[in-house]
């Protein structure tokens, strides 16, 4: 399999981890088809998301949807650690109730923003309180134990989403600017086609600097995520109800054959099933749609 590629499958309903790295590496833009809750603790790190980079401080939360393409830069030996759980939606819905929408910091804001903030030290401490509970519960079989598991994860939840509910954090961004035009100008043109040297030309720079700072600051080539965004424009599409056929086009695909084998290669089943695995998930989508912000 291509390292570049993106599309990351989560299995279980909850998956927690609580890694400890102490090497250089850099990952891909990827996704997940979970909700991801990322909490750093300690290292030397950019975390990027969408178009967006940040240099993260301990303390710094991040919520991710399955939409949102990121990754990290890891930029010395420094012990880094983190916490992460990825949740999918059916479990979080169980979680849930008609005036308790636990997704609500993860959807009810606008695409690749609105993803982090700050905890200060009593949040934080807080956070790892129930983050410990988590982890005691999850790697025990004594009986109780998934539904301590649950509890402490709505509880997790439950102050994730008040906080971010009142959140006034401004984070540094510190994407390249070339980068991000390079991004908005890919999501503007992305049913045409799109090639290097029509980049170059709109930036004014040769094709080799676009190119080579790009795969720099994403971990993948122009061609890797003009691909990658295609596709999300598609599972969009498909969701929708469009046609298979309608869709390839429509998401800058010229060739259909190409778009089936690309489609099932990235997401892991094929554009028909999708859809039906999609429209089937919406039809159970009947949590209040309220945006708090």
């Amino acid at each position: 399999m291509s390292s570049e590629y993106f599309y990351d499958l989560i299995e279980p309903e909850l998956l927690y981890r609580h890694p400890l790295t102490t090497y250089q590496y850099e990952s891909s833009y990827h996704r997940h088809n979970a909700y991801e809750i990322y909490l750093f603790l300690q290292g030397h790190v950019h975390f990027y998301i969408n178009h967006r980079c940040y240099p993260m401080q301990r303390g710094d939360l991040l919520v991710i949807s399955p939409e949102e393409m990121h990754r990290t830069l890891i930029l010395d030996e420094t012990e880094y650690e983190r916490i992460t759980i990825n949740l999918k939606k059916t479990y979080v819905y169980q979680l849930s109730t008609v005036m308790t929408n636990l997704l609500s910091c993860f959807d009810h804001r606008p695409d690749g923003s609105g993803n982090i903030i700050h905890l200060q030290d009593d949040q934080l401490n807080q956070l790892l309180y129930w983050t410990h509970q988590i982890e005691e519960s999850a790697d025990s079989n004594l009986y109780g134990a998934d539904v301590q598991t649950n509890a402490a994860m709505a509880q997790l939840l439950v102050l994730i989403n008040q906080w971010f509910q009142h959140n006034s954090f401004v984070p540094q961004d510190i994407m390249p600017e070339l980068v991000r035009k390079t991004m908005e100008y890919i999501e503007k043109h992305i049913t045409q086609s799109i090639t290097l040297g029509q980049l170059a030309e709109e930036f004014y720079m040769n094709s080799t600097s676009v190119s080579r700072l790009f795969k720099k600051h994403t971990g993948l080539t122009l061609r890797s995520y003009i691909l990658g965004r295609r596709i999300e424009l598609a599972k969009l599409l498909l969701t929708d109800g469009m046609s298979i056929t309608d869709v390839c086009y429509q998401s800058g695909f010229s060739d259909y054959a190409n778009f089936i084998r690309s489609f099932t290669k990235i997401v892991g089943i094929s554009p028909g099933k999708y859809m039906k695995h999609r429209q089937a998930e919406v039809r159970i989508d009947l949590l209040p749609k309220t945006d708090y912000h």
